[in-house]
């Protein structure tokens, strides 16, 4: 059992490892109480005054208590951040870490704006840390990119992929869980969506091209020839939520 697991986690791709990891080390040193929450959660008068710029990484990595929803937000991450670097992103893998960053910094300007609209604020100021909300981002743009997929949700009913989000969001209310985490992520990953395939297509103009520096990091991933625009891909079935 160990020897599987341990061949499992080899077998990842390296940024879905690395994000695994780091969250899942986070999460039990807090738990363990060798980190303190408070020294990761985001705090922009903290990032801002005192330069405590760790905040803006560090809140995407802590995944609070270590209970049922802890697993089940490791499965999604596990899942999906996998199935988007080894498919989708196949070879571009500077190109998989900069959609990440640039869904990192769009859920961080939403909460740092919202904390200053009236009437919401007091919402924004609850979040204090993102990473429910990336993790969601990845399931939203697979779905925008498998859309024709067809999964089962706890074997109650069928859908297609690009359902997915929403019938994740309808859970989280349906168990009384805040919304507003599973929208931030939704949000960012359509604007990733937008900017990286619709825009492109209508104008022709491609804004989010990742930077020569992050492209230096991985310059020895293999040159994948890009995947046609029609084509999908499958994905192995799972146990919350799983493909027929």
């Amino acid at each position: 059992m160990a020897q599987a697991v341990e061949e499992w986690y080899k077998q990842m791709p390296v940024i879905t490892r690395s994000y695994l990891t780091a969250a899942i080390v986070t999460t039990i040193g807090c738990s363990l109480e060798i980190i303190s929450p408070y020294h990761l959660y985001l705090n922009p008068k903290l990032v801002v005054q005192q330069y405590q710029l760790w905040r803006l990484v560090t809140n995407f990595l802590y995944f609070r208590k270590m209970d049922l929803d802890f697993l089940f937000h490791m499965f999604f991450l596990a899942r999906y951040c996998k199935l988007l670097e080894e498919n989708s992103f196949r070879g571009r893998t500077a190109d998989f870490l900069y959609m990440l960053l640039f869904g990192a910094t769009v859920l961080t300007t939403i909460v740092l704006v919202g904390g200053m609209i009236p009437f919401v604020s007091e919402s924004f100021a609850k979040i204090f840390f993102l990473s429910n909300s990336l993790t969601f981002m990845m399931v939203y743009v697979w779905s925008k990119q498998n859309p024709y997929i067809h999964m089962s949700f706890l074997g109650l009913f069928t859908f297609t992929a690009a359902y997915l989000p929403w019938v994740l969001l309808g859970f989280s209310i349906l168990v009384g869980t805040s919304a507003w985490v599973d929208l931030l992520g939704m949000i960012a990953g359509h604007a990733y969506y937008f900017l990286e395939d619709v825009y492109p297509r209508m104008t022709g103009r491609h804004p989010l091209k990742t930077p020569g520096f992050i492209k230096a990091l991985f310059a020895d991933d293999n040159v994948v020839v890009a995947r046609p625009a029609n084509m999908r891909f499958a994905a192995p079935a799972a146990d919350e939520v799983h493909q027929d």
